[in-house]
């Protein structure tokens, strides 16, 4: 008794009728078959029948297999053809395959491979969902019970890291169904994370950095600095807000270019650019930055491109105390738009003289910005799979792309990183505070703020986390999970505003869990 038809295959042979039993073997498979012996009559199937197949023999009589081949591709571009031939001349499979052709099967074929071959095509979405969701759910019940144990900063990195990964899996199984899964673990995760740092954060920024995870202001001095003392030229770029999620996109379009070797750090609280990129320009906490540059935190300095100019002069300072012979041939790029983004890519080249050129981009930044004031940009990306393909597609015509590409054949070692990530807000926290207090959605500075632990990290001791003290009682609050801080005054029109928006700032994976990736030139 045959099973539930599985696809409509055409065979097309000149020999079809010595093929009789690989036909049969297919139909007894649940495959629903239709033999034909000249390409003529194939190309009328075509025109006239919905198949999922083709099998088409390469060496015909009359109508030979690659002009069938281009007749069936202009009537049905997207149906996938397997070729079976004779013929294995290098130059006949470039041909066919230029002719995007699925696959090719050498003759003689027995009704396995045949099996194989159609299976491969017609049941691969099938197959790879069914592989994804046992493994996943393996996964799942792994990282739920790693969740009770005394977990370190190594075993986080390796809990995003997967949960990354599935992330961008689930990307290409939309239909699966296990999307509210992973985001519902993701959260129990942060919660978890949350009481992580509510433990360990204060100790880290106090530690020596020889015994402490990697922070943002160790990145240079860990990951650049000994590069550089090796007579090795550097490429430092910094992509504003970029995600590991979003990163993990980028990379499988650098693999023919580089070998990519990849490390993992902790952004510093607040997990927002006046404050971590600082710190790594800088190699300092928050508070020493106050005391080098007190006027960056003078309330006309709220605005981050202020709060982050001095960066240039921060990296020289760096680079004078731990690398002195370098200091006078650093080159440090900030870009903002795709305008300036090309120009640089063209002057790129006149800097090669340079030991050492740092290079901020700021637009993974600036669409998450811009995402919450508009609605157009919140329909095209309404969620964090749609962030991702937008964010990749940037990256694939950018400048950016073209400089990494570029740089593939010069003496440089690349190191990228980024500042912060970003999450997207689904629950609001009300906060209480006077006129004094900073604005920020994720995290707040002000006097006397509060709220309770399940939602917040409170930093009532500035210098105990070594943030900037801005005065007299004067407390950080940490926002966790996705919660996002909300004022009672004109509470519902702030709610709606900020829910679902991508924001920073806080102490989540996302936010906080950065990678590091050293490109080398193949």
């Amino acid at each position: 008794m045959m099973g539930i038809k599985k696809g409509k295959i055409l065979w097309v042979d000149d020999e079809i009728d010595l093929l009789k039993a690989h036909v049969l073997f297919l139909k007894s498979r649940g495959f629903d078959v239709t033999p034909v012996s000249n390409g003529n009559d194939a190309v009328k199937l075509v025109s006239e029948t919905n198949y999922d197949l083709v099998l088409l023999d390469e060496m015909m009589t009359g109508k030979d297999g690659l002009t069938t081949l281009t007749e069936i591709k202009d009537i049905k571009p997207g149906l996938p053809v397997i070729m079976i031939t004779k013929n294995e001349e290098e130059s006949l499979m470039e041909k066919a395959i230029g002719q995007k052709i699925t696959d090719y099967l050498t003759k003689p074929v027995n009704p396995s491979q045949i099996l194989m071959a159609c299976k491969k095509v017609l049941e691969k979405q099938r197959i790879s969902s069914d592989h994804v969701t046992r493994n996943y759910m393996e996964e799942f019940h792994v990282i739920t019970r790693r969740l009770y144990n005394d977990l370190s900063s190594k075993d986080w990195i390796e809990i995003y890291k997967k949960l990354a990964h599935w992330d961008i899996e689930f990307d290409d199984h939309p239909d699966l169904g296990l999307n509210e899964t992973l985001e519902n673990q993701v959260r129990d995760c942060n919660i978890e994370f949350g009481k992580f740092l509510d433990k360990h954060y204060a100790d880290w920024v106090n530690e020596d950095p020889h015994f402490r995870p990697t922070l943002s202001p160790d990145i240079i001095r860990k990951f650049v600095f000994p590069r550089l003392k090796n007579k090795e030229k550097v490429l430092f770029i910094v992509i504003d807000c970029m995600r590991l999620d979003q990163w993990l996109t980028f990379e499988p379009l650098l693999y023919d270019f580089y070998n990519v070797a990849t490390d993992y750090y902790f952004s510093i609280l607040p997990s927002a650019t006046p404050y971590s990129r600082n710190s790594i320009f800088s190699g300092m906490f928050p508070d020493d930055i106050q005391k080098n540059y007190p006027d960056m935190w003078e309330k006309d300095g709220e605005e981050e491109l202020s709060m982050n100019r001095h960066e240039a002069q921060m990296l020289n300072k760096l680079v004078m105390e731990d690398c002195p012979d370098l200091h006078r041939n650093v080159k440090y790029i900030k870009v903002l738009d795709s305008n300036s983004g090309w120009s640089a890519d063209k002057k790129l080249s006149t800097y090669l003289e340079n030991p050492f050129i740092a290079l901020v981009i700021n637009f993974v930044d600036v669409l998450a910005h811009r995402r919450s004031d508009s609605e157009i940009i919140r329909e095209i990306v309404p969620n964090e799979a749609s962030y991702r393909s937008v964010v990749r597609t940037w990256f694939k015509h950018s400048w950016i792309y073209s400089v990494l590409k570029k740089f593939a054949g010069y003496d440089f070692t690349v190191i990228i990183t980024s500042d912060h990530g970003s999450i997207r807000v689904q629950n609001d926290v009300k906060v209480i505070g006077d006129k004094e207090t900073s604005t920020n959605i994720r995290f707040k500075y002000g006097k006397n703020l509060n709220v309770h632990q399940k939602y917040a990290m409170l930093a009532k001791e500035p210098e105990k986390y070594r943030l900037p003290n801005l005065g007299i009682n004067t407390n950080y609050l940490f926002a966790k999970e996705n919660f996002y801080f909300v004022y009672p005054t004109n509470y519902h029109k702030f709610q709606s505003h900020y829910r679902d928006t991508f924001q920073h700032g806080g102490m989540s994976m996302e936010e906080m869990i950065l990678p590091i990736v050293t490109l080398t030139p193949k």
